[in-house]
């Protein structure tokens, strides 16, 4: 397993994609992609909200996910959040982000950041044997236990990120939500008053059907 900050052309970057539903977005995505850019050695994380992500649903619409992302993510430097899934129509498919931002950025060297459990289930992403040839995979262990790919996606060569994982979900977030409690200290606080309101609204819709 090698450096993920090697290998990186003349006159490019070492560029971090982390994607993800951001449903919504809490503290610990905006924690972990602050660790990820120095223990990745990256000059610039792209933050990639997708628009259909192709294995879960989405609560919040994509145009108020990527607005919260974007206010979550203002205040970290060296991140960027990106539209690019958003703007594009049909499933999240990673594998066509990378591509494009292969395509539009040749000379960067792209490290793709993932969960230990993503990338146990990684041999069931689309076009999953393309991912490595377009960008170093960095896995997040979960529990201080390294990460293992599963036996369907050996072998897949990756490194490890070292970062802080804060035991914060969203699916606790959006059950704290659905349930009318407030979730302060689990989301920005630029963000969480439009949080609470954006789940206080649907709550009022399901009562009134």
């Amino acid at each position: 397993m090698s450096d993920p900050s090697a290998e990186v052309p003349a006159g490019g970057r070492r560029t971090g994609i982390l994607g993800g539903s951001f449903d919504p977005p809490h503290v610990g995505h905006v924690s972990v992609a602050g660790e990820l850019i120095e223990a990745l050695q990256l000059d610039r994380l792209l933050v990639i909200p997708a628009r259909d992500p192709p294995h879960r649903e989405v609560t919040l619409p994509a145009d108020v996910r990527l607005d919260l992302t974007r206010r979550a993510f203002a205040d970290v430097p060296g991140i960027e959040v990106s539209p690019m899934e958003i703007e594009r129509a049909g499933p999240s498919y990673t594998v066509d982000t990378l591509e494009a931002l292969a395509r539009r950025f040749p000379t960067d060297r792209l490290v793709l950041a993932m969960g230990a459990d993503q990338f146990a289930s990684i041999h069931r992403w689309e076009r999953w044997r393309r991912l490595p040839e377009l960008a170093r995979i960095a896995v997040m262990p979960r529990d201080g236990r390294d990460p293992a790919p599963s036996p369907e996606s050996l072998p897949i060569e990756y490194v490890v990120a070292s970062v802080t994982r804060v035991d914060i979900s969203a699916s606790r977030i959006r059950q704290r939500l659905e349930e009318g409690h407030s979730v302060h200290l689990l989301v920005p606080e630029t963000i969480r008053h439009d949080v609470e309101r954006a789940w206080a609204v649907r709550r009022a819709r399901h009562v009134t059907q």
